[in-house]
């Protein structure tokens, strides 16, 4: 069996509402070869129950339960983890993100960027729907850090994203709760001085459940990222070593 060049992995909180869409969309619209994880925290989640019978006809797609610890980044440090293809796509298991997408973020990486970004705050991209404080929080740190830091992307905190797999592998992700990850990523290949691209994308807010965003709890770790990209150059296997024992410590 020839290895996917893609694989997408759907960090999910009971997603039972929206999850079959969401495959659906995936399966319909990706062209490349692909594989699909659908990440839970448990086997509680309703998002099994309701994927079970959709996943039973894509033998490329499974369901599986991370046992990293709660929350989206352990979750798709899983995925990265039990990832077959040299490509890892993290999407939303909730509908939001526009995967049309997703085969132009896959050649990225593939052409040697090892973050390719799907941006809502370039030209031609845009976001619809949403918390305006969450909205206005997120395009400014973005726009500044691309401006300030020049990290190759204006949507740093967009949790829809491709990377390469291998270099993610060797950089680690310190992140152990939220969707911090994206910003955590992308600084770390400024800090590598690898390149990273963005192209266009449309964010529609989800049409049915709640989100599990919680900007209270992850601002702090938010802010580190954002600081971290401003640290001078280091070689790519060393990027971990420069993470402070105060992130690794709040594991």
């Amino acid at each position: 069996m020839t290895a996917p060049r893609a694989t997408i992995v759907l960090p999910a909180y009971n997603e039972h509402e929206s999850i079959v869409t969401a495959l659906r969309r995936i399966d319909d619209t990706v062209s490349l070869s692909h594989e699909i994880l659908v990440v839970v925290d448990s086997e509680s989640d309703t998002t099994i129950a309701a994927a079970r019978e959709e996943v039973s006809r894509m033998p490329h797609a499974r369901v599986v339960v991370q046992d990293y610890g709660r929350g989206p980044a352990n979750a798709i440090r899983y995925g990265v983890d039990q990832a077959q293809a040299p490509c890892v796509v993290v999407t939303m298991a909730d509908g939001s993100d526009d995967v049309r997408v997703i085969d132009d973020l896959v050649r990225l990486v593939e052409r040697g960027f090892v973050v390719a970004s799907a941006s809502r705050y370039m030209p031609g991209g845009a976001q619809r729907g949403g918390p305006v404080g969450k909205r206005l929080m997120s395009e400014t740190a973005g726009r500044s850090l691309n401006l300030l830091a020049r990290v190759g992307t204006r949507d740093v905190t967009n949790a829809f994203k491709a990377y390469d797999t291998a270099f993610v592998r060797e950089v680690g992700i310190d992140s152990r709760s939220g969707f911090e990850i994206a910003i955590e990523l992308v600084s770390k290949a400024r800090r590598a001085r690898r390149p990273v691209a963005e192209i266009p994308t449309i964010w529609l807010d989800r049409e049915v459940g709640a989100s599990n965003f919680k900007i209270r709890a992850w601002l702090p770790k938010y802010l580190y990222w954002y600081a971290f990209a401003f640290g001078p150059a280091v070689p790519q296997e060393s990027v971990r070593a420069r993470v402070s024992s105060k992130v690794r410590g709040s594991r």
